[in-house]
């Protein structure tokens, strides 16, 4: 141990610390500063940056004993109060550049680190500033976070004052489709708001730490569990395994398919006789803090009989492969697709045009700022709490409760303010193993994942293996389509079957085809369990269908774009699923990106060198809004005693709105009370209130936002004065009255898809045209994107900051997903930069959103959801941007240099 004398803020502070652990630790458990965030704690993401001595460091790769005496920290907390904001929280905010909100507090540090240096810096200065302090960002495509600070650096010169940042309220007094902002941001741009890992260090001081003991190799039987060398090490409280489980020890994954050769009861809580796949959970060390749960961890002994491991669907299927659940087969789901006609005849002879393909989509990774953490408790209710990153709290309570062991009235999740998960946390994680501890011991638990643990032991995208066929009539009509795909969705079962229905919704969608056949299949393997992830089905079915979209072009002769214009929905289209469109606006899209498409071409041609090949790609996305078939939500709004309307639901919000989300849809349904947004209150998701759905599939804004419509209306009826006006909060409860009132949306028009993939899933759809500007280093094969254009049509806007970030960050992981980003190698890829995270300087700054706002019937006040569209099928816009640019054709994702090399040396 030693002494550390130093300023904090300004503050002197005397602190005797380990001199190496690091800066970050000490701020946030020593000095209790926990608006510094600590990510990946490798330095590969600044969300703990500080400013010390003048420079802008990662605090959790600074060492205690790196720190001078007398040395001067700056955290966030010491940039500006919620009282009196620093310019750059400001721009913050009137930006939208706090989406989850994690990063923000080191993005602001580092800032302000820039403008202390330079106050007329450019946007290539700003984009260099935060490449080489790595600071990095999943959710906002960066945009606008560099607008952020271009306008802070005009109020740090005087030309531009703090209120000409500041919202101004329309006269119209409508907040509906405006730039107001998050209720959330003021706490996120300050730091403080408490994430989970802020609260974990906030509990009781009789609260203990896991540690998982997790398995090493991806499949085995397991022979014997030693815990008793860990037992003896310091500060460790017990050792648990699926022994301790009061429950069934499974979490179920709440199968729905009758044709399901599997039950659902697949995942063990903590591994029982068999290890599944590599960071299976099979022990819980519980000690007093996370370093000494962590150091005996290591000393619990597994003796395992190691089987063969499946890595991949193919590896699974064969056919002396055994079964990784006994009783159950490998490819344990099917779904076909029947529509039309019989597709044989078109590909047959020579009467039609006919292009066929086989693709790859890999297993992304997540790859959130903040990673995993939970924490769980008995409350004075005699109820246990679970509180954690999750975006479905009522769907995760039926889906843990029977394993737990815990009626589900006795059980109550909570879902923390978070981090973005992007769609990880519509499987619980680590729900059920808190849960379990908090019930062993009797104490309060809490529990963060390192960010190995984040990439090891959380679900990932499934890949996909697609064989396509289209057939087309010679003047580029489509008249038929087939499809063959297979899912890998790892070891457990949950939503598996629903991700493969999502190739009979989405292989083929934007275009009116007559005649399609099918078969898709759910293929279990011991590589990292398959889990939603934002498009859910729908990139793995565009990279196959848009980018045969575009080799069927070339056969025929014609423009890719004019292709899609001939093909795209109109009067008298139906999808995939022989549902009607609810609104016909892609070709008024094409329309749109048209003459930015051929001035693209043009200018890629001019551009375009021997050793730098300029291309153009573009592609089609749609994707529903809800979970299939009649999808309900419900929510309730009450008036309170201070003047104030609570806005009552579950709608998890893990950066992709949900406040404003649910703060906007009331104000605009509460127009005839006169209600100030500003008196508009929303809550955090628990199983407490009323069942909103889980947070995925794009469908709060649509289910959600429906019932706390209906709620408002509800509520202007009940407050309904006989003479005009509204009863306040004191007349009602004068009068007798409610003062809580409750609402609720059934989507009644959707149905599921029948045997032959026949149905009208979803009742609003979204709808993209994406254009993707390239450069192809020839010497390397380095693919850099330029430029990327979305034309959206996701209804009406409810608000626009929001609908912009979510465009910005969707299209940003499509640059990731068709370039860099994969989890294959459980090691290399264990990190954010092993996996391929793209920083900001792989993102363009030119990107380009247009939208066309057609209203939906189903949607409230129109609106339609956003958050999937944009991962739709932006990387195969890019895939082919780089046939355009130089003749080679990816159809096995990432695009890495190495793949595009070798194509360009084969066509040499």
């Amino acid at each position: 141990m030693i002494q550390k004398v130093f300023s904090v803020n300004g503050v002197e502070r005397n602190v005797v610390v380990d001199p190496e652990v690091s800066l970050a630790t000490v701020l946030r458990e020593q000095l209790g500063l926990t608006g510094t965030k600590v990510g990946c704690d490798q330095g590969q993401c600044g969300a703990c940056s500080v400013i010390l001595d003048g420079k802008v460091v990662r605090s959790c790769a600074t060492k205690m004993k790196r720190v001078a005496d007398g040395a001067k920290v700056t955290t966030i907390e010491g940039i500006g109060t919620p009282d009196k904001l620093h310019p750059v929280q400001q721009a913050w905010i009137a930006h939208g550049a706090a989406q989850c909100g994690f990063c923000s507090p080191g993005f602001i540090v580092s800032a302000v680190g820039l403008l202390e240096t330079n106050q007329k810096p450019s946007r290539q200065d700003v984009r260099d500033w935060f490449q080489k302090h790595r600071n990095a960002c999943r959710c906002t495509g960066y945009k606008p976070l560099v607008d952020a600070v271009m306008d802070a650096a005009k109020v740090v010169r005087g030309e531009m004052s703090m209120e000409d940042l500041a919202f101004k309220m329309p006269d119209d007094q409508r907040i509906w489709g405006s730039k107001y902002p998050r209720p959330t941001a003021l706490a996120k741009v300050t730091g403080t708001l408490d994430y989970g890992a802020d609260i974990g260090l906030k509990m009781p001081t009789n609260t203990l730490h896991m540690a998982l003991v997790q398995a090493k190799v991806s499949h085995a039987n397991i022979k014997g569990i030693d815990t008793s060398e860990a037992l003896k090490m310091p500060g460790v409280h017990s050792v648990l395994t699926h022994k301790d489980v009061k429950g069934k020890n499974r979490i179920t994954g709440l199968i729905t398919f009758p044709t399901n050769k599997g039950d659902g009861w697949d995942r063990p809580i903590l591994c029982d006789e068999k290890v599944f796949q590599y960071g299976d959970a099979i022990a819980i060390v519980c000690a007093d803090s996370e370093c000494n749960a962590r150091k005996a961890a290591e000393k619990v002994k597994v003796d395992l009989e190691e089987l063969p491991a499946y890595m991949s669907a193919p590896a699974a299927m064969a056919e002396d492969a055994i079964e990784i659940h006994p009783g159950t087969p490998n490819v344990y789901f099917e779904q076909k697709i029947a529509k039309g006609a019989d597709t044989a005849p078109f590909f047959k002879g020579d009467e039609h045009v006919t292009v066929e393909g086989d693709f790859y989509l890999q297993r992304q990774p997540h790859m959130p700022m903040e990673p995993d953490v939970g924490f769980a408790y008995q409350g004075e209710d005699g109820k246990l709490y679970i509180h954690s990153k999750s975006i479905g709290v009522h769907l995760h309570l039926y889906m843990i409760a029977p394993g737990l062991g815990v009626e589900p009235e006795k059980l109550v999740l909570v879902a923390n303010p978070m981090g973005g998960t992007f769609g990880y946390k519509f499987s619980p994680t680590m729900e059920a193993l808190v849960g379990v501890a908090a019930l062993a011991t009797g104490r309060p638990v809490h529990l963060r994942y390192n960010y190995q643990q984040q990439q090891q032991y959380t679900g990932k995208r499934s890949p996909w293996f697609i064989n396509l066929k289209y057939a087309a009539s010679k003047d580029g009509t489509l008249k038929a389509m087939e499809s063959d795909w297979t899912v890998d969705h790892g070891p457990y079962s949950e939503f598996g079957d629903l991700l493969t229905l999502r190739g009979v919704q989405f292989i083929g969608a934007g275009y009116h085809i007559p005649s399609i056949r099918g078969l898709g299949r759910t293929v279990c393997t011991n590589h990292a369990w398959g889990s939603a992830f934002r498009g859910y089905g729908s990139p793995q079915s565009f990279l196959a269908s848009e980018c045969l979209m575009d080799m069927l072009a070339e056969k025929l002769g014609m423009d890719p774009l004019e292709l899609r214009y001939k093909n795209a929905y109109r009067e008298g289209s139906t999808n995939p699923t022989g549902q009607a469109p609810e609104v016909y606006s892609l070709p008024k899209m094409i329309d749109i990106m048209r003459p930015k498409y051929e001035a693209a071409k043009k200018k890629a041609k001019a551009e375009s060198t021997n050793a730098v090949k300029k291309g153009v790609g573009v592609s089609i996305g749609v994707y529903g809004c809800g979970l299939d078939g009649p999808d309900s939500s419900e929510a309730a709004v009450e008036m309170n005693a201070d003047g104030t309307i609570t806005v009552i639901s579950a709608w998890e919000d893990h950066g992709q709105g949900a406040d404003i989300g649910a703060v906007s849809t009331a104000h605009e349904a509460l127009l005839p009370m006169g209600v100030e947004p500003g008196k508009l209150k929303f809550t955090w998701a628990s199983t407490q209130n009323p069942n909103s759905g889980p947070a995925g599939g794009s469908r709060s804004q649509v289910m959600t936002g429906n019932a706390i419509k209906d709620a408002c209306q509800n509520l202007l009826e009940g407050a309904k004065k006989p003479g005009g006006g509204y009863m306040t909060y004191a007349e009602l409860k004068a009068a007798g009255k409610e003062t809580k009132y409750m609402g609720k949306f059934t989507a009644n028009e959707g149905t599921h898809c029948d045997a032959d993939g026949q149905g009208c899933p979803f009742v609003v759809y979204m709808y993209g045209v994406f254009m993707s500007e390239v450069s192809v280093d020839t010497a390397t094969g380095k693919t850099t994107v330029d430029k990327m254009t979305l034309v959206a049509d996701v209804g009406t806007i409810a608000n626009k900051l929001t609908v912009d970030g979510q465009n910005w960050g969707g299209l940003a992981q499509g640059i990731g997903l068709a370039l860099s980003e994969d989890f294959e190698d459980i090691q290399k890829h264990s990190t954010l930069a092993g996996a391929g995270l793209p920083y900001i300087k792989d993102v363009p700054d030119e990107m380009e959103l247009i939208y066309v706002e057609s209203p939906r019937k189903h949607g409230p006040h129109g609106a339609g959801g956003v958050g999937e569209l944009p991962l739709t099928s932006p990387h195969a816009s890019i895939v082919n941007a780089i046939y355009n640019a130089c003749g080679v054709r990816i159809t096995h994702l990432p695009a890495y240099p190495e793949k595009v090399l070798a194509g360009l040396k084969a066509k040499a």
